[in-house]
């Protein structure tokens, strides 16, 4: 993360106080900023296509 970058962002741009900075998630802070955060959400034949791709399974030691 950018946090010099996102700092100046929140309270250079925004004019935030340091501990309204900091009590925002990433994602409060890139809707403030006016980011587009509607990705639509994963659905459940997405996510069985991801569990398939990325099985969780135990390492050998």
């Amino acid at each position: 993360m950018d946090w010099p970058g996102l700092m100046r962002l929140g309270m250079g741009q925004l004019g935030l106080l340091p501990e309204a900075f900091w009590r925002l998630t990433p994602v409060e802070l890139m809707l403030l900023l006016g980011a587009d955060t509607s990705a639509a959400p994963i659905t459940r034949a997405r996510l069985e296509e991801l569990r398939g791709a990325y099985p969780d399974t135990e390492r050998e030691r």
